[in-house]
């Protein structure tokens, strides 16, 4: 039985290292676009794929001491690396929902960011001043109320100030 221990542990070991190696590989061409910096971009992928490998090595020492009796150790072994896949799989899908949930998130803020910018550049052409009140001119008879026939305001009654 320990030589049977030990093969699940090599292998599982070895599947985990592969794993981690093409989230790292592919998710580091993933994030690029959207962090536009090759090594913010990796940065990132590496913090993910760190702690893939550390869920994944503990879930592979926990799986490790489960006692499977098939009668056959070598069957024992194949169920033992068949949960450790199953569990492999899914640890590797919520790693690539995460590494997408950053990937749209940067490319909001820098959607907002670009977003923010054109604005402040279109009221800067503009020159729009930041606000414009109407004031009624002091003294003057209150303006008309535009009503449907003529419907015009006199401007020489409406003083505006900034």
């Amino acid at each position: 039985m320990e030589q049977g221990y030990a093969v699940f542990l090599l292998l599982g070991v070895v599947l985990v290292l592969i794993d981690g190696q093409l989230i790292y590989r592919s998710g580091r061409g993933y994030m690029s676009r959207a962090y536009g910096d090759p090594e913010a971009a990796k940065s990132m992928t590496r913090l993910a794929t760190v702690l893939f490998h550390l869920v994944v090595l503990g879930l592979l020492a926990m799986v490790s001491i489960i006692t499977i009796q098939t009668g056959d150790p070598v069957k024992d072994v194949v169920v033992k690396l068949g949960v450790m896949l199953l569990v492999l799989a899914l640890v590797h899908a919520v790693t690539m929902m995460i590494l997408g949930r950053i990937r749209d998130r940067q490319l909001q803020q820098q959607l907002a960011d670009e977003m923010s910018e054109e604005h402040r550049q279109y009221e800067q052409q503009r020159s729009v001043p930041p606000q414009t009140r109407v004031e009624p001119v002091r003294g003057a008879p209150a303006p008309r109320v535009p009503d449907a026939v003529d419907g015009k305001i006199d401007p020489t009654q409406i003083k505006t100030t900034r």
